[in-house]
């Protein structure tokens, strides 16, 4: 039996399309591609009210091996169905989105193929309409129908709605699209737009960019260079679902160190780095700086700081310390640190708007940023692009795009520990480690309790009136905590993953050693939960 339900990752679907790794046997085949297309054109025909030959679909994919097999299959359902099929081959999943925005094409639907920065074997569904990606509700009643497919099959059939003139025994072909052309060029005249100098704005600039071998490519070829810019130096634009480089990806180490590299040795004015399907971009400085994680939420709002005084700019839950300070004191705008996952914040941000508050920008520090002015669409071309532009302008004045964010503080150290959680209730675990977590830190407060776990270098809990923990409020996911200067000089975020059994830790501090000496408090208190794996603690 196929478990449809287990290939939901959130708003997406995530699944294993093909042999070749050890203990993974494929759940995502042409078989599933079907069903679940036949799901989403039932979705699309319920919302738009549309006979199936009244509908238009774009179908798109990244350049995973197993891409080109399952976007046959859904285009061969739509077909099949007599709903006009565009096959766009190789695109990005914010082209995707377009092609339902785009008047030359005004889809109502769109289907991008990817499973952004996972291995090659993996592969997955993005679904989108002319209001965006789908929600998590909305994937899983496509689930649904596409696990009841004779009725699915009947609700297809009684919507079924040939023209008088069309030969209803033959099914359509998909009719082969040039997006990445089109959205290309979209973004080429936003800079030409913005630079407001000509149509070759770039000349001048040298910008490299890393494309991981994944759908990014284009950026350099088909939009920069085309407005003068020097792209040599510029890294795996060569699509490869192999991805024999590094894993495409700007959360990567690996990733990041090969742009920054690029850009020191190219002596590059500016580096780009998107992952798979370009839905998220990270920079680099011409200092070599990364511009990444709370450095690519400061930029990304920094940009438009000045068109939009005050705004809110909503973000994950990971963010520093700093970053506040930063976009509230030296750009003069709101934060809203809020949940874990890119649909998370960018909901967030659409609620805002509809209750009377300003918010132009949704951004998490995984690269995923969504503008207001974009559809609030998660579109790494489009943040890339706002970035180009405001380099090109502030070369013009001798400057680099560094001077944008140079008073943006970062932590001394930042990392990362996902603690696995055994058995078959796992939410429940996470739900008791957290809520015994908040107590236990509130017993602070309250002078309850009088030592710090696991840490007798420094057992006493307060320093003057500083509590040497505290939890950190308002906040929407997991538990905060923050740490005084003698008990690790930063904060700490113990969190649920959106998915798996794992409870990330994210620890950050302002002192060197820091991060050492929160990560024994925590695994003090954590290492009591049996079904809690905290030997990566361990330092």
């Amino acid at each position: 039996m196929i478990e449809l339900k287990k290939l939901q990752n959130g708003s997406d679907i995530r699944g294993i399309a093909l042999k070749g790794i050890e203990g993974e046997e494929p759940n995502l085949t042409e078989k599933e591609a079907r069903l679940l297309t036949k799901g989403y054109l039932r979705f699309l025909l319920e919302t738009t009210g549309k006979n199936t030959d009244e509908i238009s679909v774009a179908i798109g994919r990244d350049p995973r091996l197993s891409g080109e097999a399952l976007a046959a299959a859904a285009a061969a359902v739509l077909c099949e169905h007599g709903a006009r099929t565009l096959a766009c081959g190789q695109a990005s999943t914010p082209a995707m989105f377009m092609a339902t925005r785009f008047t030359e094409y005004s889809c109502d639907g769109s289907i991008m193929i990817t499973a952004s920065h996972l291995p090659w074997n993996r592969n997955g569904f993005k679904y989108f309409t002319e209001n965006g990606g789908l929600d998590k509700p909305d994937i899983a009643k496509i689930i649904e129908y596409a696990k009841d497919e004779a009725d699915t099959d009947a609700f297809l059939s009684a919507h079924h709605g040939f023209s008088e003139n069309a030969d209803s025994t033959t099914p359509a072909s998909p009719t082969p699209c040039d997006l990445m052309t089109t959205y290309a060029s979209h973004l080429q005249s936003l800079i030409i737009d913005g630079c407001k100098s000509g149509t070759m704005p770039l000349k001048g600039l040298h910008i490299v960019v890393d494309a991981g071998n994944g759908a990014g490519g284009f950026y350099a070829e088909n939009v920069l260079r085309p407005l003068g810019a020097d792209i040599s130096g510029s890294l795996y634009l060569d699509p490869d679902g192999h991805f024999p480089n590094h894993a495409p990806n700007p959360e990567d180490k690996k990733a990041m160190e090969a742009i920054r590299s690029a850009v020191l040795s190219a002596k590059a004015d500016l580096g780009i780095i998107f992952d798979t399907d370009v839905d998220r971009s990270s920079a680099v400085d011409e200092n070599g700086r990364e511009i990444a994680r709370n450095g690519i939420v400061a930029m990304a709002a920094a940009l438009i700081a000045g068109d939009h005084p005050g705004t809110t700019v909503v973000t994950d839950s990971i963010t520093s310390d700093f970053l506040p300070l930063f976009l509230e004191d030296t750009l003069g705008l709101k934060h809203l640190r809020y949940k874990r996952g890119y649909k998370n914040v960018i909901n967030k941000a659409i609620e805002l708007n509809a209750a009377g508050t300003d918010c132009q920008l949704a951004i998490e520090t995984s690269g995923h940023a969504a503008y207001k002015e974009n559809f609030f669409l998660d579109d790494g071309a489009y943040l890339a692009t706002k970035i180009v532009i405001r380099t090109a302008l502030l070369h013009k004045e001798g400057k680099g795009i560094s001077t944008l964010i140079e008073d943006l503080k970062e932590p001394a150290e930042a990392i990362e520990v996902r603690l696995p959680i055994s058995g078959e209730d796992f939410a429940a675990t996470g739900d008791k480690v957290l809520t015994e977590l908040a107590a236990f830190v509130e017993s602070f407060a309250q002078g309850s309790a009088n030592s710090v776990p696991s840490d007798a270098a420094h057992a006493d809990c307060t320093t003057g009136n500083t509590p040497a923990l505290s939890l950190v409020e308002p906040n929407y996911e997991g538990v905060r905590i923050s740490f005084n200067k003698e008990h690790g000089d930063g904060w700490c975020l113990l969190r649920k993953s959106l998915h798996d059994p794992i409870m990330p830790l994210n620890i950050e501090s302002n002192s060197v050693g820091g991060t050492k000496i929160i990560s024994k408090i925590m695994k003090g208190f954590l290492e009591k939960y049996d079904a809690l794996d905290t030997t990566k603690l361990s330092f």
